[in-house]
């Protein structure tokens, strides 16, 4: 089981996060994880929106619920992202890899086209990339942030190296056709020119693609919840 968790939290906690943030080895039952703060998408590069430090964003992956519900319960760190909000999520796809995630495997599941999906990017940077990665990466932002069919987008960081981008999505052929650019929104292509500018020359050192079902979402954010839309269908 994997999770995302957003919290609100004291700058010293998302630092120390940052630093030395939850490991397997050092949480009972935790398989991977990443810390770091949230930025707000499309936001200009030097400004607050891009460096939340009283925001903590933390991505998690688990043997079982009850190891995530343990630390949720004991763990310090557990307990601050506790009073956030989180979803809870089925793995189904991933493109590319990362290690400490590369042993997922390319299909896990599939999904009907109308249930909600969730989508996770997670990428290590080439810093002598990171100029045009901002270039094509922007518009990509804003394109994601105002798309009609997301419901929270949002990305977030850990320096020096670490990006990732996670959204929720009112249907998986919603988000399917913002990536092949055919929303009908303005500029519809700005995600697949951006796949076609890294398909030139790679921004990193490593990216994947990961694609969830939401089982179950927790708590509130930023004064709002029910943020994955209520689906009754049955996946194929």
């Amino acid at each position: 089981m994997h999770t995302f968790h957003l919290a609100t939290v004291p700058a010293h906690v998302t630092a120390a996060a940052l630093r030395r943030g939850p490991a397997p080895g050092r949480v009972p039952g935790l398989r991977h994880a990443e810390a770091m703060w949230t930025m707000r998408l499309g936001a200009p590069v030097v400004s607050a929106h891009r460096v939340q430090l009283r925001r903590l964003a933390l991505f998690a992956a688990w043997e079982d619920e009850a190891a995530l519900e343990t630390f949720l319960s004991t763990d310090p760190l557990g307990h601050r992202v506790s009073t956030g909000w989180h979803v809870r999520l089925q793995f189904l796809r991933r493109w590319g890899r990362v290690r400490g995630l590369d042993d997922l495997p390319e299909i896990a599941g599939r999904s009907d086209p109308a249930e909600p999906v969730v989508a996770v990017t997670l990428a290590r940077m080439r810093l002598p990339e990171v100029p045009r990665f901002i270039h094509w990466g922007r518009p990509v932002e804003r394109l994601v942030r105002d798309h009609p069919a997301t419901t929270l987008a949002l990305a977030a960081a850990r320096p020096p190296r670490t990006v990732s981008t996670f959204s929720i999505w009112d249907s998986t052929r919603e988000m399917t056709g913002m990536v092949h650019g055919r929303s009908d929104v303005e500029a519809p292509r700005r995600h697949a020119d951006a796949m076609l500018e890294r398909d030139r020359r790679d921004f990193h050192h490593e990216f994947t693609t990961l694609r969830f079902r939401p089982l179950s979402e927790h708590g509130s954010w930023e004064g709002r919840s029910g943020l994955v839309r209520r689906y009754d269908g049955d996946a194929p």
